[in-house]
């Protein structure tokens, strides 16, 4: 076979059912279509009359009208714009993908902005023939000295064209519809798809119905010039208005000039909140808002709306509509808006987006990632200016905003790194806190208590401090008894030696049910320490990229353990008894509850109407609810799992009473009571141990009647 050189070519045949059918993949959109090419060609001719190559008349007004006729099944788009030649229409029309927008700008890009024109492909027109058996055009150019054009097609590769009727300069296009597309030529089809797509096109555009009945009634002084009166409506009373019947007029459906288009100087609270209830169809008032305003390095305008949420995060649905020269595109485009900014709900416009060809979609552009990077560093810098210019504001605001701030610092590194300090956590007391405050005032605090019991700052705040090293000398301090108390730390001269500030890690505990913890919360109120509240199913991988993210900083359930402040000072002397009762008491725990893997420990607590409690390792606790999260068959979630130890205080007559009678005849009941109780103040009892525990407490009370 002999070497060939040559072009590919492509057959008008196959490709034109492909655009017919396939390039859009919803049929709606050419009415999009069709009006951003009337737009297009109004857009042409103002730059033209700016540029001084035609003349508008003084009673000039651009608009598109739609006119929709069920009894014809037509549907017409008439525009006042640039119109065509005969020349134009072979160029424009007869050849597929040839755009003319492109071809203007091209021959007048030292005088115009790319961004202004709409359509850049060449395809809209032909998503016409999805819904269309035949389309009719009517033209006529702006260029003096021009002859009107008829073209029509019935939806094959053949045209026919021919010198039109049409007298003013623009374009009409009439499309027949087909049978499984009849609804829209429905009045109230075609206002439905128009709001949809183009509720903020730059040009007029005005629904009516052709041969229509319908009225309206007008104050006299109303009329226009268009409108056609059919009656006078007679007065009631002389001083009545005079009031005329007219035929309805076309109804205006968009705004031209949408609020993000504005700087947000000129934009009031009241406009705002406007805008809102019409887009979004809210009437409940959004917490704030963001106005994006950006003309470079790319251009990008938008409003973007927290609103107010009483439900958890997931179940959290927003809209964010995006939009090209103030085209509707789609909503919630991923690429473009950052994932946890999906939660809320706005509007975005951006000419630069790099959209495919039936401009649906985007296409795979680094450019995408730049937009959605700045979308998200501009909601980060509005969020921590608040927290520092309006405190107070960003208090009130924290508990319906926090899902979207920690979704986002969950979902990108970037935001993360920019809202960790501005993070709220709400204290013991209602009051709310930035992660450092956390972390210093809560110290602070417990300096000026000068600690219960002579106890560091760090054991008696929200906050503690773990130390990793050994001591250079210890001093021995006497009780009572004559055993021995822990004392200060004490260097070979005698003087106290200070901690070690790089060997310290800061806990901040928290609290994720206030009712079922409140005996674990009293504790730490009564031993002037502080914890957070965190409630929401998105506050536990939060903390856990909180702690991978900031060394140093841990975060532990107030239930996890019991730090020094609960615990009544012994000397070496008890705390050596304690461990001997704790191995006799931890046996008779385990027999008499049938627990062999039972972690026993024995405790002199301050509060000695505690009797027991449950501590569960912030580690252990952690793996059971990520376990709980992803449904592990099999896995027991009860507790009696590793990590959880019953803590039972030596302090209460309760305990005592079983140290001293192993073998009582009520000894078992005392056990099984004092373990279920210590497990209420964790979780719910399950079914069976709550029967159990309701018929052991009747047992209980009955002994005290005899």
């Amino acid at each position: 076979m002999a070497v060939k050189h040559g072009n590919l070519s492509i057959n008008s045949d196959n490709i034109f059912p492909i655009i017919k059918k396939w390039l859009y993949s919803d049929h709606d959109i050419f009415m999009r279509e069709m009006i951003s090419n009337g737009c297009d060609a109004i857009t042409k001719r103002k730059k033209l009359e700016m540029m001084g190559e035609c003349v508008l008349a003084d009673d000039y007004k651009a608009k598109i009208e739609v006119v929709v006729n069920p009894e014809e099944k037509t549907l017409k788009f008439i525009d006042n714009g640039i119109g065509m030649t005969a020349d134009e229409v072979e160029e424009y029309i007869n050849q597929i993908a040839f755009s003319g927008a492109t071809d203007f700008f091209e021959k007048y890009k030292d005088k115009t902005n790319e961004d202004q024109i709409i359509g850049h492909f060449g395809l809209g027109f032909y998503s016409a023939f999805m819904v269309a058996d035949q389309v009719h055009i009517d033209t006529l150019s702006y260029k003096e000295g021009a002859e009107p054009v008829h073209w029509e097609c019935d939806g094959g590769t053949e045209f026919d064209m021919e010198e039109g009727s049409r007298t003013e300069v623009g374009t009409e296009i009439t499309l027949y519809i087909n049978e499984d597309c009849l609804e829209f030529c429905n009045e109230y089809k075609a206002r439905e798809v128009i709001k949809k797509y183009c509720s903020f096109m730059p040009t007029e555009i005005y629904l009516s119905k052709a041969n229509t009945t319908e009225t309206q009634i007008i104050k006299a002084e109303e009329k226009l010039d268009t409108d056609t009166v059919i009656e006078e409506i007679k007065k009631e009373k002389e001083e009545d208005e005079q009031k005329l019947k007219i035929a309805k007029r076309p109804e205006l459906l968009n705004e031209t000039t949408p609020l993000w288009t504005k700087h947000p100087n000129e934009c009031t609270k009241e406009e705002y909140l406007e805008f809102y209830r019409k887009v979004f169809q809210d009437y409940k008032e959004p917490l704030f808002w963001i106005h994006l305003n950006m003309d470079y390095p790319f251009n990008l305008k938008g409003i973007l709306y927290f609103p107010k949420i009483n439900m958890e995060y997931e179940s959290i649905e927003g809209t964010i509509k995006l939009y090209n020269n103030q085209v509707f595109i789609a909503d919630n485009i991923k690429e473009v808006i950052p994932e946890f900014l999906l939660l809320l709900k706005g509007v975005i416009d951006c000419p630069d987006l790099p959209l495919n060809v039936s401009r649906s979609a985007l296409q795979n552009d680094g450019f995408v990632k730049k937009i959605s990077d700045y979308i998200s560093k501009k909601v980060a810098d509005k969020l921590s200016g608040m927290c520092k210019t309006e405190k107070e504001e960003y208090d009130k605001y924290w508990d319906d905003i926090s899902p979207f701030i920690k979704f986002g610092c969950l979902k990108d590194d970037k935001f993360c790194e920019k809202m960790t300090d501005y993070i709220l956590f709400k204290n013991l007391e209602g009051k709310y806190l930035t992660l450092p405050e956390c972390l210093e005032v809560n110290k602070t605090d417990a300096e000026e208590n000068g600690g219960e019991d002579g106890k560091s700052a760090e054991t008696q705040a929200g906050t503690s401090a773990n130390e990793e090293g050994g001591s250079p000398a210890e001093e021995e301090v006497q009780d009572a008894d004559g055993g021995s108390v822990e004392g200060e730390v004490l260097d070979a001269d005698g003087n106290p030696v200070e901690e070690e500030e790089e060997k310290k890690e800061k806990i901040v505990y928290y609290v994720t049910d206030e009712q079922q913890q409140s005996q674990y919360i009293n504790m730490f109120k009564a031993a002037k320490m502080d914890a957070v509240i965190l409630t929401h199913n998105i506050d536990q991988p939060f903390i856990s990229q909180l702690e991978a993210k900031n060394e140093g900083i841990r975060f532990q359930r107030i239930d996890a353990d019991l730090t020094d402040s609960f615990k009544a000072k012994t000397s070496k002397k008890a705390a050596k008894e304690m461990e001997e009762q704790a191995e006799e008491i931890a046996k008779v725990m385990k027999k008499a509850l049938k627990k062999d893997n039972l972690a026993v420990k024995v405790e002199k607590l301050k509060n000695k109407k505690i009797s027991s409690m449950i501590t569960v390792s912030e580690e252990s606790r952690r793996m059971q609810d990520m376990m709980k999260m992803y449904a592990m068959n099999g896995m027991d979630m009860g507790f009696g799992q590793e990590g959880e130890t019953l803590v039972l205080n030596a302090n209460h007559p309760l305990v005592q009473y079983v140290l001293d009678n192993k073998e009582g005849d009520n000894v078992k009941m005392i056990c099984e009571q004092l373990y279920d109780l210590a497990l209420l103040q964790n979780a719910p009892l399950k079914p069976e141990a709550m029967t159990k525990f309701i018929a052991r407490s009747n047992d209980i009370m009955m002994l005290l009647t005899k």
